[in-house]
């Protein structure tokens, strides 16, 4: 497999021009700032937005029966189901989201030029685990009377969040490795995510749900564990030691 990271004309550093580097840091000492003052007024100005901000999203009513005899149950026991429906709807939004991302792992490694290390019949299947956690946490919703197709604040905020791994996975110009390696970020979050869930699933006294859900994480692991090998491979064979 060749390699992926070379020399080239990055001009970005600040070496790549001495005589205007010594310029430019005289100018810095002889310059005022433009403004007085430090980071302090900015740090201000948002403690005031934060103060006056809103919450970023609600979870929505049930809108079945079953759901509000549900809600009614869990409030009565001292339990707050909004939580537990908001990280439902978090897991859903980020396992749609990964189906996509492995979809976009498997173009990428499909078009690469001697990709020898990642097995695409071994992506196709991960992609295919993360629609069924999808499917799986749809159903979990459902039982339980809540809406899956509402976008709760966790899942509105893991969204934002994984913006960048869209990004760099999308991206005609990152090779295999960049993209194994934001799969690798997702995965990561993805796994701490299901064991915090399943134990908020154990603590709601849904133990059948519960059971499904270390199955969803097993499988999680796995894809953990290869991702991370391929990762490790890659940058080690790019940079012509022993892995």
């Amino acid at each position: 497999m060749g390699k992926s990271t070379i020399s080239g004309k990055n001009r970005t550093g600040i070496d790549m021009s001495p005589i205007d580097a010594k310029e430019m840091m005289a100018l810095v000492r002889v310059s005022p700032p433009s403004s007085a003052g430090n980071e302090q007024a900015i740090a201000e100005r948002r403690s005031q937005y934060f103060a006056e901000a809103g919450v970023i999203g609600s979870v929505p009513p049930p809108g079945t029966l079953k759901g509000i005899a549900s809600t009614a149950m869990e409030k009565l026991t001292g339990k707050n189901p909004e939580a537990f429906i908001d990280k439902l709807g978090c897991r859903l939004a980020f396992e749609r989201a990964g189906v996509r991302l492995y979809d976009a792992l498997i173009a990428k490694c499909s078009a690469a030029p001697a990709n020898s290390i990642v097995p695409l019949d071994r992506l196709q299947d991960f992609r295919n685990e993360e629609l069924e956690h999808f499917k799986l946490v749809e159903n979990a919703m459902r039982s339980i009377g809540a809406d899956p197709t509402a976008q709760t604040p966790s899942a509105d905020v893991d969204g934002m969040a994984s913006i960048g791994l869209v990004q760099v996975l999308t991206d005609p110009r990152t090779s295999v490795a960049h993209c194994l390696e934001a799969i690798l970020i997702a995965e990561l979050a993805d796994n701490d995510a299901w064991q915090l869930l399943i134990a908020l699933t154990e603590k709601m006294g849904m133990s059948d749900m519960a059971r499904d859900f270390q199955n969803a994480l097993r499988e999680e692991d796995e894809h953990l564990a290869y991702i991370r090998q391929w990762f490790r491979q890659m940058v080690m064979e790019d940079a012509a030691v022993a892995s």
